[in-house]
Order: structure tokens, then sequence, then C-alpha cells
């Protein structure tokens, strides 16, 4: 059975992100054998991580890990298009970024190749995988075999992102207090407010005996390095499922300070999602088009048909058929639904 139909059987089950990536990971390790993976779901727009799924030898270099791989510019995930795959063995190291990142691999892990593969489609990016290997380097036809499984990965990865949308929402009876965590340069935790644990224990699942791995932080102000350091130009931020129905923002930003600014601490804040934060990462997940995504944007906005209809000068049938055709992409039969979705 070739790759891409093991992977497409793994792609037809409506399950969440999480085991999605199990499954697939299974599927593909028969045909592809590697030693180790991580594989990031990122927010569409800013192409940031935000939820990890991984094996690795070890989670003792994990900060430098994540920081070397931000600092990346060849192989980097921003970077592939057009179901391309690419390996570190495939090519000489573009700059010391690449060469740093490569080096940290083999002297922390003994790995020696790396296959990576990036899932965008017209909607942005909705994450990328590396597969490790120990002993030799992956070959052009397993390369060519993983790319040909892009295109029904892809669309799953979206899927997974519409059932959250559509997951019932559990009520929220958390604390209201500010969520910060301050790490060094070297993105080591130096101190966090007493609410971050449990947001932490939410956004990455940690037994009750271990500290959490603050995962999404880490990816956050490795961007902001990867910005500082004229590597990529999006903005430091990434917006996750922090449980059902509800969203939440991380952001990263330098602290001020005397003398050389990328010496001075890092801030990430996590925070409730934004109403139009969510509302456009709604119309992402679902593929509106812009014309279906302003019509709804009014609806959040409390307007009837008549004055969507006025304020986008369409006629009132045209509206009508707008939304029709939102209804069937977000599965709903109803404003009412609709609107408790987007807006939550």
């Amino acid at each position: 059975m070739s790759v891409e139909v093991r992977v497409a059987a793994a792609c037809a089950q409506r399950v969440d992100d999480r085991t999605l990536r199990q499954a697939v990971l299974d599927a593909l390790r028969p045909a592809i054998p590697f030693d180790a993976h991580v594989w990031m779901l990122t927010d569409p727009v800013t192409a940031v991580g935000c939820s990890p799924h991984a094996e690795i030898p070890s989670f003792d270099g994990l900060t430098s890990t994540i920081r070397l791989k931000y600092l990346c510019s060849r192989n980097r995930w921003t970077s592939l298009r057009g179901g391309q795959v690419v390996s570190l063995s495939s090519g000489p190291a573009a700059d010391a970024g690449d060469r740093s990142w490569r080096e940290f691999l083999l002297r922390q892990y003994e790995i020696a190749d790396v296959a990576s593969v990036a899932f965008h489609d017209e909607q942005g990016c909705w994450g990328f995988l590396d597969l490790w290997r120990r002993d030799g380097s992956f070959t052009v036809a397993e390369l060519n075999g993983l790319s040909h499984a892009l295109e029904p990965l892809t669309a799953a990865l979206r899927r997974a992102q519409v059932a959250a949308f559509a997951a019932p929402s559990v009520e929220d009876t958390g604390t209201s207090d500010p969520v910060v965590l301050l790490l060094a340069p070297d993105l080591e935790v130096r101190q966090q407010t007493p609410a971050a644990d449990a947001y932490l224990r939410a956004l990455l699942p940690t037994e009750d005996d271990r500290s959490p791995v603050p995962s999404a932080a880490y990816n956050v102000a490795a961007q902001l390095l990867a910005v500082e350091a004229g590597i990529d130009d999006h903005p430091p931020l990434s917006r996750v499922w922090l449980r059902p129905g509800r969203l939440v923002t991380l952001r990263a930003a330098r602290l001020e300070g005397d003398g050389d600014a990328e010496r001075n601490d890092i801030a990430v804040t996590i925070e409730r999602c934004a109403p139009e934060e969510r509302l456009a990462l709604f119309c992402r997940v679902h593929a509106l088009s812009a014309r279906e995504s302003d019509v709804l944007r009014c609806l959040a906005e409390g307007d009837d048909t008549r004055s969507v209809a006025g304020r986008l000068f369409l006629s009132e049938y045209t509206v009508q058929d707008h939304l029709k055709s939102v209804f069937d992409k977000a599965g709903v039969r109803s404003r009412r639904a609709l609107l408790a979705r987007a807006a939550g």
C-alpha cells in the first residue's frame, strides 16, 4: 500500500488534531522510517507554532531546539510551498543559522537528517512536520512519497480546526488574572504569574506531578528572535484552543532595558482571543470568501439582512445567497448557531 493511500485512510477519520497526527505518523513510519519527530500546528496567518505533537530523544535541549529551528532560513516551513519536501542532506546549509541547526541536531541528539514539510493552502499555513533520522539520509523516493500525501493532510488539518469551532463550549470558570511568562534571551523561563501553570497544562496536557512545558510560549518568543534576526517578518503571535470554546492569543515582546536589546528578557502574554480575531480565524478556517466574510462581520455587529445589504451595496437576495453559502460551509442552519460558533 502506498504512502498516499495510507495517509488518505488516516485523514478520512473524523478525529481531533492530536489523534489525527498520531494516526498519520503510524501510517508514514512503515514506508518512511524515522526515529523522532516534531509536528507543530501553526496559526494560519502568522505561521507561528502553537500546538506540538513531538517525540524526540531528550527534552534537555528543548529551548535551544526551538530557538535554532526558528532561526533557520533554508528549510524553514514558511518558505516551503507547492508540495515541496526537503531534507537537511539534500543540499548545503545556506547560512550560519542553518549550519547551527544541523550541528546542534547531530551533537545533541545524534540526528543525521531531517525531512521537512509544511501544510499550506489558500487560507494559510496549518502546521509543519519534521521527521528525524539517526542513520543515513532520506531518499528522493521517500521525500516524493511524503510530498504526494500533502494535499489530503493539509485539508484534514484544517478540518480539525473546523471541528474545534463546532465543539460544545466548556463553561469558563477559570481565573481572570493576567497570564505572563518572563523568558530569558535563551528562552528559559525566569518567572511566571500564578495563573500561568493552569493555562500551560491546558495547552499541553501534563501529568500532575510534572511541571508543564511552555511550548507555545517558547514558539512565539522564538518567532520574535526570528523577526529581530531578519529571518521572517510574521508577528510573534499565535492563536490556539485552550479548551473547547476557549481560544487564546499568545504574544511575545522584548522588554526595554539598558544596553544591547537582545540581552533583555522577553515577555509572553496569554489572553482570551479578541472577538474580531476569533471571527477572522473562523472565516479562514471555513474558507469563506471575502464577501462571505464581510457579511458575517456585519451580522456579528448586529446588522439584519437589510442593514447588511445597505452597508455592502448588495441586494437583500444576494445577502441571503451569501448567508446560505456560509451556513453550508459552517454546518449550521441558523444565524444564532452561526454567531455562537464564530463569536463564541
